[in-house]
């Protein structure tokens, strides 16, 4: 059993994910990018983060910043998942390190495949 990490604001898509992926995974969840960093620094470490680029507190986009510049946790794999539809977007995360990228509303089988290729 792996362990995910999701950063996810909205609390229903939490649910879902938690849903989707707890069947299978060891999942924990954060609502913003800067208490999913705190739970990183006392320890733990995920097989694969989650995480959404448009929350409170701290970004996605500067959580996933943060990630890539330690040296710790920089080889997690992260998925993003967001409501922006865009190009530009997409391609802006993927050059700044996340693995994937996946539009909400998703899929849940599609999000479970890119997950299971990420980790095994």
């Amino acid at each position: 059993m792996k362990n995910i990490l999701i950063i996810e604001d909205a609390l229903a898509v939490r649910k879902i994910l938690e849903a989707v992926l707890g069947k299978e995974h060891q999942v924990h969840s954060s609502e913003n990018g800067s208490t999913a960093m705190e739970w990183l620094q006392e320890g733990n470490l995920p097989d694969l983060i989650i995480c959404d680029l448009q929350m409170p507190v701290m970004s996605g986009e500067d959580f996933i910043k943060e990630i890539k510049a330690s040296g710790y946790f920089n080889k997690i794999p992260i998925i993003v998942l967001s409501g922006i539809e865009s190009s530009s977007e997409r391609i802006k995360m993927l050059k700044m390190g996340a693995n994937d990228f996946l539009v909400k509303p998703f899929n849940p089988e599609e999000l479970k495949l890119k997950v299971d290729l990420l980790i095994h």
